[in-house]
């Protein structure tokens, strides 16, 4: 994963050249993300679902996350980031089924990476049980549902946790119920603005 070759940006989103992945995230270089998230319609409302991270990832180790996401190699199309789906989580979408919600770029910086993306952000209506989704065990480790409309609560600091339903994958292999009351801190730090335009997105076109 760490040969992976970007396309790279300057800030205004001009292509400028390629690097490795590992370069790119050692220098800060801008590069295009794919992210999607699963929004799953309920009587009371939209809830989001929220991908934990394996604990062996390079960035942001064991935190909740986007959904599904990844990085486009060089090359590669903003529609082609729709595999990201099918790998992550065992889902066969369309391109044209996913709701496009923008391009925001978010940068996050670690104690040896400094990460600068430019987030190409999209919603996906998905109802299946948690526990039917293929999750791939190198990336994700677990799946959880949160009511949109609390998460966009804790994001904006009007409350202090939220509660989180969903599946995580025990020694065994397979996936085991869970229950987690979880805060900002549980979450992969994108950056408030970012969390509430996803989630101001989700409320405007699923309620």
């Amino acid at each position: 994963m760490k040969n992976e070759i970007f396309d790279i940006f300057d800030e205004r989103m001009n292509r400028i050249g390629t690097a490795s992945r590992s370069e790119t995230h050692a220098r800060g270089l801008w590069h295009k993300t794919f992210q999607c998230w699963i929004v799953a319609r309920g009587p009371q409302g939209p809830s989001v679902l929220f991908q934990k991270r394996h604990p062996d990832k390079d960035t942001n180790p064991n935190l909740y996350d986007i959904t599904c996401a990844g990085h486009l190699l060089a090359g590669e199309t903003v529609e082609d980031g729709v595999r990201e789906l099918e790998e992550e989580l065992g889902v066969r979408a369309s391109f044209a089924d996913l709701i496009p919600i923008g391009v925001m770029p978010v940068e996050m910086e670690g104690a040896q990476w400094i990460d600068r993306e430019f987030y190409h952000t999209f919603l996906y209506a998905c109802d299946q049980p948690l526990d039917s989704y293929a999750m791939q065990p190198d990336e994700v480790v677990g799946l959880v549902r949160i009511d949109a409309a609390e998460a966009s609560r804790l994001f904006a600091g009007q409350t202090g946790e939220v509660e989180a339903i969903g599946v995580e994958t025990g020694k065994d292999g397979l996936p085991s119920p869970v229950r987690r009351l979880l805060r900002v801190r549980d979450f992969v730090p994108h950056g408030t603005a970012y969390y509430n335009r996803v989630l101001d997105a989700v409320l405007r076109h699923f309620l």
